[in-house]
C-alpha cells in the first residue's frame, strides 16, 4: 500500500534520513540480500519464514548501546534543550512525559526487540557478492539470498513490524540529524499541532525508538544494512510466530514472519516464488554440491527457473 501524503509528511518530519534512504532505495533498482550460513538459509527456505532474533544475541550486541548513547548525549545537549523548549511550547509537559516513557522502555530495547538483517544489493554484486559480508556473516559455507524489495518497502499494519535503514553515525553526526528533526518540527509546528498531542507524541517516541535501534558505528557503513524490527510487548501481531529454537548451540526465543501474502491487509510480495531473485553460493569447500542442493530446495518451494537463479561466487576468501 502506498502511504498517504499526510503519513509521508510526518515520516519526513520525524525521520528525514530514513525518508531519504527509502526514496533512494525505491528509485535505485537495488534489491536486498541476506548473507548467512547455508544452514540458516536452508532453514529460511524450507520453513518458509524468516527468523527474527533477539537484539541481545546479534553479532555486535553493543549496537543498541551505541544508538542509545548517541540519543542520550543529544537529548542532554543543546539540540535536546531546543527540542524540549519547542515541544513544551506546543504541548506543555510533553518533554517530561517523553523522558519518563523512554526511560521505562529503554531496558526493553534489548530484551524485547527481535531483528532480521538485510543489506542493499547492487547489480554489480550479482556474480560475486560482497567480500566484507562473506567474511562477517557467512562462515565456512555461506549463502547470499537476494530478494525483491517490494514487500520490505511497503506500508502495512498487518505485522506490527517495520523495516528501517540503518544510519551509520558518530555522536557528532547523530547530533546533526537530531538537530535536523528539531528544525523540521519548528518549521511544521502549526501542522503538527492541528494533528493533536497524542499523534505528535506517538510519532516523536517512535522516532526516538528508531534512532536507538537503527544507529550503528560509522565503521560498519559498507554493510548498507536494513533491519526488520519486531517488539511484541510494544505492538503484538497474531501473524508473527513465537518459538524456542537451538541456534549455534544456544537455546533462544525467536519470532518468525511467514513468507505469505495477505492481500486484504495490503501485504503482498512475500511468497517465495515472487520474493527470491537469486541465490549466490559463497566461498566454500563444496560449491557445486551446495548449488545443486540449493536448486533442489528452491524447486521444492515452487520457485520458478531455480537453476538459473543459483550462482557460485568465484570471490576468493582467505581463511
Amino acid at each position: 500500500m502506498e502511504p498517504s501524503p499526510e503519513m509521508l509528511r510526518k515520516f519526513m518530519i520525524f525521520n528525514p534520513l530514513a525518508f531519504q534512504r527509502y526514496n533512494e532505495m525505491k528509485s535505485s533498482g537495488r534489491r536486498f540480500v541476506h548473507y548467512s550460513s547455508s544452514e540458516a538459509a536452508f532453514h529460511m527456505i524450507r520453513s518458509n519464514r524468516i527468523r527474527l532474533r533477539s537484539s541481545s544475541v546479534m553479532n555486535d550486541f553493543m549496537e543498541i548501546e551505541h544508538g542509545l548513547n548517541c540519543l542520550v548525549k543529544s537529548w542532554r545537549g543543546e539540540s535536546g534543550a531546543r527540542l524540549r523548549s519547542t515541544i513544551d511550547g506546543m504541548f506543555p509537559g510533553t518533554s517530561e512525559e517523553l523522558a519518563k516513557l523512554f526511560d521505562s522502555w529503554s531496558p526493553l530495547f534489548k530484551q524485547d526487540t527481535f531483528i532480521a538483517c538485510l543489506s542493499e544489493h547492487d547489480n554489480k554484486e550479482d556474480d560475486l557478492g560482497r567480500l566484507s559480508m562473506w567474511r562477517a556473516y557467512a562462515g565456512p559455507s555461506g549463502v547470499a539470498v537476494v530478494v525483491n524489495p517490494k514487500v520490505f518497502l511497503s506500508v502495512s499494519e498487518a505485522l506490527s513490524a517495520f523495516t528501517s535503514p540503518v544510519a551509520y553515525l558518530s555522536e557528532e553526526d547523530f547530533d546533526t540529524e537530531f538537530s535536523r528533526v528539531v528544525d523540521n518540527i519548528v518549521m511544521t509546528r502549526d501542522f503538527l499541532m492541528k494533528e493533536g498531542k497524542k499523534e505528535f507524541f506517538a510519532y516523536l517516541f517512535q522516532a526516538f525508538r528508531s534512532a536507538v535501534l537503527c544507529t550503528k558505528h560509522p565503521g560498519f557503513a559498507e554493510e548498507k544494512e536494513w533491519r526488520i524490527i519486531y517488539a511484541p510487548q510494544y505492538s503484538k501481531s497474531e501473524l508473527i510466530e513465537r518459538s524456542v529454537e537451538l541456534i549455534r548451540g544456544t537455546p533462544q526465543i525467536v519470532y518468525s514472519i511467514p513468507f505469505k501474502d495477505y492481500p486484504d491487509k495490503d501485504f503482498e510480495g512475500a511468497e517465495l516464488p515472487k520474493l527470491i531473485n537469486r541465490i549466490i553460493i559463497g566461498p566454500t569447500q563444496f560449491p557445486e554440491e551446495l548449488r545443486a542442493a540449493t536448486v533442489a530446495l528452491l524447486e521444492e518451494a515452487g520457485v520458478p527457473d531455480a537453476v538459473s537463479k543459483v550462482v557460485i561466487s568465484s570471490i576468493p576468501l582467505r581463511q
